[in-house]
């Protein structure tokens, strides 16, 4: 017959340690309290190292202070975590009102704990479960999806749109929506496009090259391709000092078809890069005009007979006149309202990268241009069969 094997509680296994000290005969003690003598080594053993926290029972771990504190550091370390994840997807939702974090709390119960997301987005649970557990009209499902839209828009386009651009976004989508009411939705969402700032643009017109005439006379509406390109040049501040961007314009579509972007202000590295970006990219027209300010780069021999052998008609803005090259300093405005007024500054590889992406994805293919009826440009591109093709 097979023996059964007693099972001692760990206030029995105290007992006998604390017993086992106070005795010098450890085996005639553990005869008395009718166990192996190996035993109650054992478990005397186990006492000194982890003292109160021995003997703790099936499925439990044994740990000593030092573990102990590990334990509660790691612990608090996954919940300071789980916040940071629900902040992480629920950021957008921080500053607005209290039924848009109730909507995404709904829509999260599956990835986060309840309780956890009351507590990061300040609601309360019991607050949250009632609203839960009333009955929502169709209307307010329908405002609350679009207001869930106007915030992902928002965000998507880094806080650039405004209700006009949010509008045609969602009227793209198939929301049929009033811009006032996308104002007012925005309003209570507490949502702002970044707002305009001035900023100067620096030009060196001194100097002995020939200027020549405004021939586009601030003719910026052009019905084809490749019939007016405007240009300009900018700084932009880093923490390593300045990078200047180059950018040449097609104004039928507003497609930024050459830039350069560097460390100096040599005609090489500015006006010339950008001019074989834009080559390369649309094709040179008969009659182009080429406008630009009078600085240097644009006025010197080496640039102004390379662009004249392709047949250019060159045109420059009256001195000290920026209305004249409204079209491109206007994009500088949008560039620096919508990437770097109000963030930090960052290293010249950081705003390299930043500005490409700018650049060939949000601003060439992603953003919506007032000038183009607030379509993108290959939206505006598509719809007109005349230049389907086009760059």
């Amino acid at each position: 017959m097979k023996r059964e094997r007693k099972i001692y509680d760990p206030a029995f296994k105290t007992k006998a340690v604390q017993l086992s000290n106070e005795r010098d005969n450890i085996s005639e003690l553990a005869r008395e309290l009718g166990i192996k003598v190996t035993l109650l080594y054992k478990w005397r053993k186990e006492y000194e190292e982890f003292g109160e926290g021995s003997f703790p029972g099936k499925g439990n771990l044994k740990l000593t202070p030092e573990q102990e504190k590990i334990q509660e550091l790691e612990k608090k370390l996954k919940d300071a975590e789980l916040e940071r994840d629900i902040l992480k997807k629920g950021n957008r939702h921080f500053f607005q009102e209290r039924s848009m974090k109730y909507t995404f709390i709904k829509n999260h119960e599956y990835l986060f704990p309840i309780e956890k997301m009351c507590k990061v987005l300040e609601v309360g649970s019991s607050g949250y479960y009632k609203w839960k557990n009333k009955p929502i009209s169709n209307r307010t499902v329908r405002k609350n999806q679009i207001k869930q839209q106007i915030t992902d828009i928002y965000f998507d386009s880094k806080q650039r749109y405004g209700s006009p651009r949010i509008t045609t976004e969602l009227n793209a989508i198939g929301y049929k929506v009033s811009r006032i009411t996308v104002a007012k939705y925005m309003k209570e969402l507490g949502l702002k496009s970044k707002l305009s700032k001035k900023f100067k643009v620096t030009t060196d017109s001194k100097h002995n090259y020939l200027v020549v005439d405004n021939v586009l006379d601030r003719g910026f509406a052009v019905a084809h391709p490749s019939r007016v390109w405007v240009s300009d040049i900018t700084y932009i501040q880093t923490k390593e000092g300045f990078l200047y961007l180059t950018t040449i314009i097609d104004l039928y579509d507003r497609k930024m078809i050459g830039w350069s972007l560097s460390n100096g202000m040599s005609t090489d590295e500015t006006t010339l890069a950008a001019w074989k970006m834009a080559i390369r990219n649309r094709s040179v027209q008969k009659g182009l005009i080429f406008h630009s300010d009078r600085g240097i780069q644009y006025a010197n021999k080496k640039f102004a007979n390379t662009i004249e052998s392709y047949g250019v008609i060159r045109s420059m803005s009256r001195k000290g006149n920026c209305w004249d090259n409204a079209v491109a300093e206007s994009f500088f405005k949008t560039l620096k309202t919508e990437l770097i007024y109000g963030n930090k500054l960052k290293t010249k590889q950081e705003m390299k990268l930043e500005i490409f992406e700018y650049i060939e994805i949000w601003y060439n293919k992603k953003r919506r241009h007032g000038a183009l009826n607030y379509k993108t440009i290959e939206e505006f591109n598509n719809q007109n069969s005349i230049y389907k093709n086009v760059a």
